[in-house]
């Protein structure tokens, strides 16, 4: 459960005033002290994260927030550090000292509503007061999940527990996979996977793992080569196998070596689809094709990672676009949940995989993106189109490749 990676967890957020009692309620909830409790209000200044497994639903993350009415320079900091919060919450619990609702409660309310993220008020501190009878009955009929508790006496812990069950999201529940359905039991997936620079030492990286996971859970089979052996690995094969996947980075040769009846698309591809919404990003991946000189291209990447000399992000996607566009373009990066509050300014934002992420924060990512007017794809799709193999990439997703042609079609016309 410890290892299982922050992607494939329901994200659950605490939110509420200073000193409310969300980090007791946090303790309670994980039988562990991993938040500091005090009588000072402020005393949590950083989201706190804690894994944990819940059952039925499985693994999930419990982020504890900074209070959002914090004030004077730090608060504005911590402030900003909890907002990001919401881009990644499945589902949001609002914590409410002794039935004590206000102004800040409603705003966190109507946030989660806005955004259609399920909510659980959490009425805290129950044994000094209880909500007015008004509030109960409207958060009734608005159907969301009431729980009353004494988190310092951890009482009311296992209600919690079934409203948390009760209120995960379908997606959640029902999380899109990676690979499985694209590779029926019994059928083979070849995966290709090249050792560089780039290959941490002595392991796979996660995205490789995961797409390895999925197919074992479907009960299909998967053979691991190197760019160089493919084309050698699949002469050998009695039958042709269901799916090629690569990294993005072999594209070119992959696709080279690969037979055309036989499917192909690269594992950055698959995480588009699994992590986001691969038309939506299709439709922006054309937008390179109205790039031109001095243009500013905004680079995202999940995680936080040294950069190496030829990096994908840093080197190889930059020298690609230009290569395509024939002119110069200005690339800005940015790691981890950090990103522009209003990122209009740039032509295209290319994101990353995503696999240290879960779905409800790439899908919030690409919103903010979408009401700011600027297209956003992914580098498998970006690479893919820069090299000129992006219908070959997208055969095996055909909504996405209709996606393609319905836009290529309606330029053209």
């Amino acid at each position: 459960m410890q290892t299982t990676p922050k992607g494939f967890r329901l994200h659950i957020g605490l939110f509420g005033r200073r000193n409310v009692g969300k980090s007791s309620l946090l303790n309670a909830m994980t039988r562990q002290s991993v938040s500091i409790v005090s009588d000072v209000a402020g005393t949590t200044t950083d989201p706190v994260e804690k894994p944990m497994e819940l059952l039925p639903i499985g693994p999930v993350l419990f982020i504890d927030t900074a209070g959002i009415d914090d004030v004077g320079a730090l608060g504005d900091l911590r402030v900003a550090k909890t907002r990001q919060i919401f881009d990644r919450t499945d589902v949001g619990l609002i914590v409410v000292a002794a039935g004590d609702w206000g102004d800040f409660e409603e705003h966190i309310y109507q946030e989660l509503r806005t955004r259609e993220i399920p909510a659980v008020v959490v009425f805290n501190k129950n044994d000094l007061a209880a909500p007015n009878a008004a509030l109960r009955k409207r958060l009734e009929d608005d159907k969301v999940n009431v729980v009353f508790t004494v988190a310092s006496r951890a009482e009311g812990v296992l209600d919690l527990r079934e409203a948390l069950i009760r209120s995960a999201p379908e997606e959640f529940i029902n999380a899109p996979g990676i690979v499985g359905d694209l590779v029926p039991a019994g059928e083979l997936a070849v995966l290709v996977v090249p050792i560089d620079l780039e290959a941490p030492k002595g392991r796979l990286i996660l995205p490789q793992v995961q797409t390895i996971r999925d197919i074992l859970d479907v009960d299909a089979y998967s053979m691991i080569v190197k760019e160089r052996e493919l084309r050698d690995a699949l002469g050998r094969l009695n039958r042709p196998p269901a799916l090629v996947v690569t990294d993005s980075q072999a594209f070119l040769k992959v696709a080279g070596d690969t037979p055309d009846e036989i499917p192909m698309t690269s594992f950055s591809i698959l995480f588009a689809r699994c992590k986001g919404d691969l038309s939506e990003f299709v439709r922006g991946t054309m937008a390179i094709e109205s790039l031109k000189d001095g243009d500013r291209v905004l680079i995202a990447e999940a995680c936080s990672h040294h950069p190496i000399a030829d990096d994908i992000g840093r080197v190889k996607i930059p020298r690609w676009l230009r290569q395509y566009v024939g002119g110069r373009l200005e690339f800005t990066h940015v790691q981890g949940h950090d990103f522009p509050d209003d990122p209009a300014g740039y032509k295209l934002v290319i994101h990353c995989g995503g696999c240290m992420w879960n779905r409800r924060e790439m899908l919030s990512r690409m919103l903010h993106c979408r009401r700011r007017g600027v297209p956003v794809t992914n580098y498998g799709l970006a690479i893919a189109y820069s090299l000129g193999i992006f219908e070959r990439a997208l055969k095996p997703f055909p909504t996405a490749l209709q996606t393609y042609h319905e836009r290529k079609t309606s330029r053209q016309t």
